[in-house]
């Protein structure tokens, strides 16, 4: 009983760590990274922002409400950080100046 609960202790730790390790971040020079978005997934830029540490942050979604979240560093690497579907642009005013939204 012992060894059969400490083989699937042991098998389940393996199928956590392989887990956790596809879902390590994927860095590439940010040409590479945008062609394959456009090229394999359809995806294309739908927002940008500046993030505190200087990093630009992109959204890319496809027709098909696949998207991708990346960050791109100053060295020109981007590293891809999040994925997902059923994407919805909303194309909402800002808000205006004082608001609280």
């Amino acid at each position: 009983m012992t060894r059969t609960l400490f083989a699937l202790s042991l098998g389940f730790a393996g199928v956590i760590l392989a887990t956790h390790a596809g879902h390590a971040a994927t860095c590439a020079p940010r040409d590479a990274l945008l062609a394959t978005l456009a090229d394999h997934y359809g995806e294309r830029r739908q927002a940008l922002g500046l993030a505190d540490n200087r990093m630009v942050m992109e959204l890319f979604a496809s027709d098909t409400g696949s998207w991708t979240m990346a960050f791109t560093g100053t060295d020109g690497i981007t590293c891809l950080v999040a994925t997902g579907r059923a994407y919805e642009g909303i194309a909402a005013p800002l808000p205006t100046k004082g608001d609280p939204a």
